[in-house]
């Protein structure tokens, strides 16, 4: 793979992606939470999907070892693991390719395509997971808040979907220090989800309803 696109987007952005080799070797210093299914992971400048491509194909083998005998189960744990992967690029083609190249990861193993529910379900939660913006002002390209869904599987075929704001994500762990102000207080009293929505299916998330995600929230 080569590790830049041009030498102008190495001057303007900074751009060049890291090899294979120390990519998994990278992952293998987490290698319990990369092979974790609802483990879940952002990458701040994710490129075309050189860190969270692997990240879901060791998810997808964890899906495999644990659920391959039940097809139901296999498929929706699957698109969990999907859910679990976020990202946020600068570059509005490199979240393009990211996103085709986790669709294709996750399509490859399923040996599903645009016909079956999970296709444009795995379609559009990647929309909403990995976004083009700006990690360092967490906001996307049009200057709204960036915010994160938060999926979980309820099981038997249903999942839950809660909004939140990144800032309001990252500001986590000095609510949670030691002798911090707000301390005292549980994380469900500071960390509310600006929506929540009702449990959806996959075919439901196939056909969403008129999209919220990128409105700025009240």
């Amino acid at each position: 793979m080569n590790l830049i696109k041009s030498k102008r987007r190495v001057a303007d952005h900074g751009e060049v992606f890291t090899p294979q080799w120390l990519v998994e070797n990278m992952l293998d210093l987490v290698k319990g939470e990369t092979e974790r299914i609802d483990s879940r992971f952002l990458e701040p400048a994710c490129g075309s999907g050189n860190f969270l491509v692997p990240v879901l194909r060791r998810k997808l083998a964890a899906v495999e070892a644990k659920f391959g005998k039940s097809d139901f189960e296999r498929r929706h744990y699957a698109l969990l693991a999907v859910m679990c992967c976020y990202g946020i690029e600068l570059l509005e083609d490199n979240i393009a390719e990211c996103r085709a190249n986790m669709l294709e990861a996750l399509a490859d193993y399923l040996n599903v395509d645009e016909t079956d529910d999970l296709y444009p379900a795995a379609y559009y939660v990647l929309s909403q997971n990995l976004v083009h913006g700006d990690a360092l002002t967490m906001r996307m390209a049009d200057g709204q808040h960036i915010i994160f869904a938060e999926w979980g599987y309820l099981g038997k075929g249903k999942f839950q979907r809660r909004d939140f704001r990144l800032d309001a994500l990252t500001q986590m762990s000095s609510f949670s220090q030691e002798g911090a102000l707000f301390a005292h207080l549980g994380k469900h009293e500071v960390f509310t989800p600006i929506q929540a929505y009702p449990p959806m299916t996959a075919r439901e998330l196939a056909c969403p309803p008129v999209d919220v995600f990128l409105k700025e929230p009240a």
